[in-house]
């Protein structure tokens, strides 16, 4: 079976923030850094291009797929910021726990395991960092580390 295009790289993920434009998104881009680094302990790696990710794990598919993916991170995309916090999608409980927490959010949209915002300054930090958080144990939960 292939692997999945997107994989770990050598790139960092410092460089990789000073080189996001505009300007504020770079800024949003650096204060999430900032906050992943805090809750999850774990350093920045990119994940293709252009995503951060934040530790790792591995699982199989009941297809037989085998999948390496981050625990956590982002891409601070041109139009909005991809957030991968794969806790909630990965765990019934952790889901409904963020659905109560979206509702506190602020301005966003969402995908099946991707929270969009287009600025931080349209959400409410505090309930991102409590999203992360729990979503981060959600994923060591289910996934323990290596």
């Amino acid at each position: 079976m292939a692997e999945a295009k997107t994989q770990p790289t050598q790139v960092s993920a410092a460089d990789f923030i000073a080189s996001v434009e505009p300007v504020g998104k770079r800024e949003d881009a650096e204060l999430l850094d900032a906050i992943f680094r805090r809750v999850t302990g774990a350093e920045p790696v990119m994940w293709g291009t252009s995503i951060i990710g934040y530790g790792s794990y591995k699982t199989t598919y009941a297809s037989g797929r085998d999948v390496h993916w981050m625990r956590a991170g982002f891409s601070p995309r041109k139009a909005k910021h991809s957030l991968y916090m794969m806790g909630g999608y990965c765990d019934e409980l952790a889901g409904k726990k963020r659905d109560a927490q979206l509702e506190k959010l602020g301005k966003h949209s969402r995908g099946k395991s991707c929270l969009y915002i287009n600025k931080l300054a349209d959400i409410d930090l505090a309930v991102l960092e409590d999203m992360i958080a729990a979503d981060w144990e959600a994923m060591r939960r289910i996934y323990p580390e290596d």
